[in-house]
């Protein structure tokens, strides 16, 4: 037995040898828990974990560690983009979406997973792909045979038959029903069943029309209250979080109600939707950049004539809500709905978030704590606090003074890794 525990201490003495230091040293940090800025900023991880943050009079830089000297530079938790679908490709809508297959779609999910990460973002929840492509794409980053954000993915997204999850492009003959189709209370609690089944670690489902689905009103709720309600339960009782799509003002409502964890979009809000939200501590996701590009993009992408005519009407609307919601203190989350536009260009939506009502640190937080949150992930993602893993951006300047800054990151490290700086 003695030999055993000498053997023991042997090789957890060895294991803590071996272990990297690596420290982050920079005029400025952002404490996005308690909203502050900290000047001559210091970040020690050890390995994956931030072992130490603070500045340079109350952190001891260890003498055998690696240090990066950054000067004029923000450091910042790693970013967090809670809507994004990574195997989308923005040059491809409508039907020129029907010409890849699975493999292709998966395939062109690698080089966004990458581009995402060089942005910044850390840690993305992919909510819809086929095929569960975007549970191979996860499971391929955590192994690390390819480099991307941590994933948090839906697989399939969940709708109603003819609803925006639905494929409506084709006629009857075809026979076309999308894989998240299902109808009915114990349907969809089978389809969530499913999902989980084969590695999904979110539920997404379509609680309304919306603005790219072919013969959809936006408007339109889609799925009953109890059919959202049994979605939502089985989700929760096996320990998942729920996001809906939900444009319309009636299906925000009773996805509430249901218990949703966040609602996307959140276009057409009304007063009762922002008070329920604030009642049940509803999340909600706004992309409010992205209708810039399906105006300007979106005909040569192939969005159709339809779909360009809803947004001209959503697009405004959303950004009008998305003020009363801020001033409201609605509790939000980033999420670009990168797919549509390109990945890589998550990071335009901060200047819009600001522009429409948010303070710069408030879209930080956004961005970090609040995803980490949501996720139920606080403990260990959103901020830059010891014991927490070691997802760190830096950017040149102060964001909190110009946040298109954040449009252009120099340092990337995830999980320990730095994956981009300026010195390389």
């Amino acid at each position: 037995m003695k030999t055993i525990i000498t053997l023991l201490a042997l090789t957890l003495g060895a294991s803590a040898a071996c272990a990297k230091t690596t420290v982050l040293t920079a005029d400025r940090m952002i404490d996005v828990e308690n909203g502050k800025l900290i000047t001559n900023a210091v970040v020690v991880m050890e390995d994956n974990t931030i072992v130490a943050a603070g500045t340079k009079r109350s952190v001891t830089i260890p003498s055998d560690a690696e240090v990066m000297e950054l000067g004029d530079y923000t450091l910042m938790p790693g970013l967090m983009d809670m809507h994004v679908h990574l195997t989308s490709d923005a040059t491809k809508h409508g039907y020129k979406r029907l010409a890849d297959s699975l493999p292709r779609v998966t395939l062109t999910g690698v080089k966004h997973a990458e581009a995402t990460l060089m942005a910044g973002f850390t840690t993305v929840r992919n909510v819809g792909a086929p095929g569960f492509a975007d549970v191979a794409l996860r499971d391929a980053i955590n192994d690390g045979d390819i480099q991307g954000p941590r994933m948090f993915v839906s697989g399939p997204s969940l709708g109603v038959t003819g609803g925006h999850c639905d494929n409506n492009l084709l006629p009857y003959e075809f026979h076309s029903v999308s894989e998240g189709v299902a109808d009915g209370p114990w349907a969809v609690r089978e389809i969530v069943r499913r999902n989980i089944k084969y590695g999904a670690t979110v539920i997404k489902f379509c609680g309304t029309g919306g603005v790219l689905s072919k013969g959809t009103k936006v408007g339109v709720q889609q799925y009953t209250f109890e059919e959202m309600q049994a979605l939502v339960d089985e989700a929760h009782m096996r320990g998942l979080t729920v996001a809906t799509h939900a444009h319309g003002t009636s299906g925000i409502k009773t996805a509430i109600k249901a218990g949703v964890d966040s609602v996307e979009h959140v276009s057409l809000l009304d007063e009762v939707g922002i008070e329920l939200a604030l009642e049940h501590g509803t999340y909600f996701s706004m992309d409010i950049y992205v209708t810039e590009y399906i105006l300007s993009e979106g005909e040569k992408a192939g969005i159709l004539e339809e779909s360009l005519a809803k947004e001209r009407i959503v697009g405004k609307r959303q950004r009008e809500n998305f003020q009363k919601a801020v001033k409201a203190g609605v509790k939000m989350v980033f999420g670009s709905d990168a797919g549509v536009y390109p990945h890589g260009d998550n990071g335009k939506q901060f200047a819009r978030m600001v522009r429409f009502g948010m303070t710069p640190m408030q879209a930080i937080q956004a961005a970090t704590i609040h995803p980490a949150t949501l996720l139920k992930q606080q403990e260990t993602l959103g901020s830059i606090s010891a014991g927490k893993k070691a997802d760190i951006v830096g950017v040149k300047g102060n964001p909190l003074d110009d946040i298109s800054l954040l449009e252009n990151v120099g340092l990337v490290v995830k999980d320990g890794h730095i994956v981009k700086s300026v010195a390389m």
